[in-house]
């Protein structure tokens, strides 16, 4: 930290207290008494000239203005924060995270943005990454004790991983050459480079590895009108154009969080990035049509299926396509469909001599790749399968199988051509011995999403596919089929 060169007369506390105003003189009419409490962590909140600003606190000075709300914000460190907001029945802390761990200890509004937690190469020493294997083999990861960033590659089995002192230790490694990656989101990027008289045009984004989104956590005891009275501003500063505004301003991108967030994976020739960066495929062709037919678009946004699913079994209002519609999941999610139907096969590599005739035979194989989250990795581990081997990305999975570190790979017909592809191979590399299921595959809702939104979704489908457009997009993307 940077030291003030004027030396106070008085002693000031640790903590620093900031209070700001809203524009209304007489705002102290709301129903129920609230505290704020925020972080450092520019921009989305941070202390300047005395002043606590950023994105969030902008989003909040608009939305106690037009609630009457009274406006005081406390920054405290984290730690601190995080542990008043559990014991205090008046305080929202911000910018937090909603994932699995904080899901139900709080009650939340938003999503007011996201970050999306890169790994991070010295543009110098630029590293080509398509999965997470590549990076295991990348040389020495750098990490922070205990971020959540860490807890998820270790949980993933990363053995070089290199610990450091705090940020700006790991970017100081990182261009130095002393480590090949650092995993970050572009915010705590900049700030550290800034403080190492650095530019993020130093580092190169290699992979992203998760996108978490982010809220306002209120106190569970806080009336649930409070959060829906908060929700219903967000949402309006969203329509209005304001919550763009100052992403452009705090973030440096156009866009904020949708009211209705949209995700699928690389999953051709159902959902993928083609090489002019779009988003394309059948099953992103039927979104898109859906959403034109109600009038309502949201952007579409790219992530690994474990990161999408997690999201879409956390967060609100949070579409996920596509998604084979399965008795495990049934009561997860709502859902809108179908859009298709695949069947399921145990994959073996031409030539490997291993057979699969029954269940029993592919339980005693050493190893049988899957899918983390993909419901093909669900359904065998329900049937009571040890021997699985489960990728975050099925490119992963494919190479695994050629290079025989496992026996079998679990896939569907539709898209398994396309990965194998994807990866360098052919379908003739393949056989496919046992079928496990034919399912069908849908459009996913979270649970909290408004059946109404779900509902409008359904019947836009069902017209697209009575007026003959459903069937134009099949043929467009599946020629041979009859």
């Amino acid at each position: 930290m940077k030291r003030n060169k004027l030396h106070l007369l008085v002693f000031l506390p640790i903590i620093i207290l900031v209070f700001s105003q809203c524009k209304n003189k007489n705002n102290d009419d709301y129903h129920y008494k609230l505290q704020f409490i925020t972080e450092e962590y520019k921009p989305l909140n941070y202390t300047q000239d005395g002043v606590v600003t950023g994105l969030a606190p902008e989003l909040l000075k608009e939305i106690c203005d037009r609630l009457k709300v009274p406006y005081e914000v406390k920054v405290l460190p984290w730690e601190e924060g995080m542990q008043l907001v559990k014991d205090d029945e008046h305080t929202v802390l911000f910018s937090t995270i909603l994932n699995a761990d904080r899901k139900d200890a709080f009650k939340w509004a938003g999503p007011y943005a996201s970050l999306d937690w890169l790994f991070y190469a010295s543009s110098q020493n630029p590293i080509t990454l398509n999965s997470l294997d590549d990076a295991r083999n990348a040389g020495n990861i750098g990490v922070l004790q205990d971020y959540s960033i860490e807890q998820y590659l270790v949980g993933e089995g990363f053995t070089n991983l290199v610990y450091c002192d705090n940020n700006i230790d790991a970017f100081d490694k990182l261009l130095k050459g002393e480590i090949a990656l650092f995993p970050s989101d572009r915010i705590t990027a900049e700030a550290a480079l800034e403080s190492l008289d650095k530019s993020i045009y130093d580092i190169k984004g290699e992979l992203t590895i998760k996108t978490e989104l982010v809220y306002f956590a209120f106190n569970k005891s806080i009336p649930d009108a409070v959060i829906a009275d908060f929700q219903r501003e967000i949402d309006a500063l969203k329509l209005n154009g304001t919550l763009d505004a100052l992403h452009q301003k705090y973030m440096q991108t156009g866009n904020g969080p949708d009211i209705l967030q949209i995700y699928t994976e690389q999953y051709p020739p159902l959902t993928f990035r083609n090489n002019f960066g779009e988003i394309t495929g059948f099953g992103t062709d039927v979104v898109n049509e859906i959403m034109k037919r109600n009038s309502a678009y949201n952007e579409i946004k790219l992530s690994l299926w474990s990161n999408g699913y997690a999201m879409a079994i956390n967060n609100p209002n949070f579409c996920l396509f596509t998604m084979d519609r399965t008795a495990i999941r049934e009561n997860l999610f709502q859902w809108v469909g179908p859009i298709g139907t695949n069947t399921t096969f145990f994959y073996t590599r031409s030539g490997s001599g291993i057979t699969i005739a029954t269940i029993e035979d592919a339980k005693q194989l050493t190893s049988v790749g899957t899918v983390s989250s993909w419901f093909s990795d669900q359904y065998l581990r329900n049937l009571g399968f040890t021997n699985l081997v489960a990728e975050n990305d099925p490119v992963e999975m494919v190479e695994k199988l050629m290079a025989g570190q496992i026996d079998a790979a679990v896939c569907t017909d539709v898209t398994f051509p396309d990965i194998l592809r994807s990866a360098g191979h052919s379908y003739s590399d393949v056989t496919p011995e046992l079928s496990l299921m034919a399912s069908d595959y849908y459009i996913a809702f979270s649970k909290s999403t408004s059946e109404t939104t779900v509902q409008l979704w359904q019947k836009a489908l069902d017209a697209a596919k009575n007026d003959g457009t459903y069937n134009a997009i099949h043929r467009k993307w599946f020629p041979a089929d009859k």
